[in-house]
C-alpha cells in the first residue's frame, strides 16, 4: 500500500500537466506515442528474454494494450470535453469496473455493479447539471472507456504475475508492458496523429519527458508491482485516493474558479457508489469463502 499511495502523489500532478499544457494544444496521439515510448526505453534495458514463457510474455503485452496503449487513447481525448476536476471524478468507477471483472474472471456476478453504477451517473449530472450537453455525455463515455482499460489492465497483471515464482523480478519483465503498448500506440499515431501539432515549447517537452520516464516509467513499475502485494479489494480502494490528491492539486494551482460546491455534492454521491460496490464485493467475497 505505501508503494500506491507514493504513486497517488506523483500522478496527483499529472492531470493538471496534461489537462493545462498539453490538451488541445498537442496532438494526443503523439503525447501518449512520446509517453510510451520513453518509458519503454526506461525499462529495455533490464529485459531478460526468456526469463518467462512466451505465453507470459504475451499476457503482459495485452495487459500493457489494455491498460496503457488503449486506455490513453480515451483518457488524452476526455480533456477535450470535461475539465480536470470533472476527469478526476470520473474515474471513480475504476474501482467498480476491477471488482466486476474480478468478479467475471471468478465467474460470479457482483449485484451491486448495476446499483453503485447508477449512483455514479447522478453524481456525474449533479457535478454538471445546468451544462448537461452532447460534449459532456461523450467526455463522459470516453472517461469510462479508459476506467474500464486500467481496470482489466490492473486486475490481469495481477493475475498473472499471480502464477509465476515469487522471487520473479518484476523490472526484468515489466519491458513487456510498455512494448504490448507501444504496439497499440505507434499504428494510432501514424493513422490517427496530427503531425501539424506537435510540442511548440520547450515547456511542453519537458513535460512529456517527465510524464514519460516518471509518470509512466517508474510509476506504472511502481504502481503494478504495488498491486501484485495487496488484495483487489484494496486495489480497488487505492485507485480512488487518486481523486481527491489530484482535484487539490487542479484547484490550489491552476483551476481556483471551480465550483467547489458543485464537484462536492457531485463528488460524495460518486463515492457512495463506490461504497454501495464495495459493500457488495465483500458480501460476495465472504459467500465465497463460506462456500469453500
Amino acid at each position: 500500500m505505501p508503494m500506491l499511495i507514493a504513486v497517488t502523489l506523483m500522478w496527483a500532478f499529472s492531470f493538471s500537466l496534461i489537462g493545462v499544457y498539453l490538451a488541445g494544444q498537442v496532438d494526443a496521439w503523439f503525447s501518449v506515442l512520446i509517453r510510451v515510448a520513453l518509458a519503454t526505453l526506461v525499462f529495455l534495458p533490464f529485459l531478460k528474454l526468456g526469463q518467462i514463457k512466451v505465453k507470459v510474455a504475451l499476457q503482459l503485452m495485452l495487459c500493457g494494450a489494455f491498460q496503457l496503449g488503449i486506455m490513453y487513447g480515451f483518457y488524452y481525448q476526455s480533456f477535450l470535453y470535461l475539465s480536470v476536476p470533472e476527469v478526476l471524478l470520473f474515474t471513480v468507477m475504476t474501482p467498480i469496473y476491477i471488482t466486476l471483472f474480478n468478479d467475471l474472471l471468478d465467474r460470479q456476478l457482483n449485484i451491486g455493479f448495476i446499483l453503485s453504477s447508477l449512483l455514479a451517473v447522478i453524481g456525474a449530472i449533479t457535478i454538471r447539471y445546468q451544462g448537461i450537453d452532447e460534449g459532456f455525455l461523450t467526455g463522459l463515455l470516453i472517461v469510462q472507456a479508459a476506467n474500464i482499460c486500467f481496470a482489466v489492465g490492473q486486475v490481469s497483471y495481477k493475475r498473472t504475475l499471480a502464477k509465476e515464482p515469487t522471487d520473479l523480478p518484476q523490472r526484468t519483465v515489466f519491458g513487456w508492458f510498455f512494448i504490448g503498448a507501444l504496439t497499440v500506440v505507434t499504428p494510432c499515431y501514424l493513422l490517427l496523429g496530427n503531425p501539424d501539432k506537435l510540442p511548440t515549447t520547450s515547456l511542453q517537452w519537458t513535460i512529456l519527458v517527465y510524464l514519460g520516464i516518471v509518470a509512466s516509467g517508474l510509476g506504472y513499475f511502481a504502481w503494478n508491482k504495488g498491486a501484485t502485494q495487496v488484495s483487489v479489494g484494496t486495489l480497488a480502494v487505492a485507485n480512488n485516493l487518486l481523486i481527491p490528491a489530484g482535484i487539490i492539486v487542479n484547484v490550489i494551482f491552476w483551476n481556483r474558479d471551480a465550483d467547489i460546491v458543485r464537484l462536492t455534492i457531485g463528488g460524495t454521491i460518486i463515492l457512495l457508489a463506490l461504497i454501495v460496490n464495495n459493500k457488495f464485493h465483500q458480501k460476495s467475497q465472504q459467500n465465497k469463502t463460506a462456500n469453500c
